[in-house]
């Protein structure tokens, strides 16, 4: 039995329709997974949670971490440290985060953001951050950050 012109051309459109709904779902529950993370390795490292903030993160063989300061000194940080964290050694006080961009390529993503840390003493940091993501057992990790301190 032979399909009219017409019914095919329905059901192609019914096809595309429902796989560009799907794409665009799927597109923004990652952008939340995204979101979340980069909230969750913020928080975590503000108070103290090193296993928490240890699990934001996967290190590869290509991981990379590099600050740059206020002064113009670049530290290379191992980034073992980000899963290998002494609690004493992290954050205390309170982050904004701000100008959030994010890109999705498959199981790749990469994060800039604008971040206010305010520890303690109350004295503010500003810096721009990127931050380097892979999707590893369905779970969006990162594997690489790059925080530049500007005042």
């Amino acid at each position: 039995m032979a399909m009219n012109n017409s019914l095919v051309l329905k059901l192609t459109f019914f096809f595309f329709l429902c796989s560009s709904i799907l794409g665009c779902v799927t597109s923004k529950n990652q952008t939340a997974e995204i979101k979340a993370l980069i909230e969750k390795e913020c928080a975590t490292y503000r108070n103290g949670d090193a296993l928490a903030h240890a699990n934001c993160w996967h290190i590869q063989p290509y991981s990379r971490v590099l600050v740059s300061t206020k002064e113009g000194v670049t530290i290379d940080v191992p980034p073992s440290s980000m899963i290998q964290t002494d609690p004493k050694s992290l954050g205390n006080g309170t982050y904004s985060i701000s100008n959030l961009k994010i890109s999705i390529k498959g199981k790749s993503a990469w994060v800039s953001h604008d971040e206010v840390s305010t520890p303690k003493d109350g004295i503010a940091s500003y810096s721009y951050e990127m931050k380097m993501l892979e999707k590893i057992d369905h779970e969006w990790k990162i594997v690489g950050l790059s925080v530049h301190v500007y005042k």
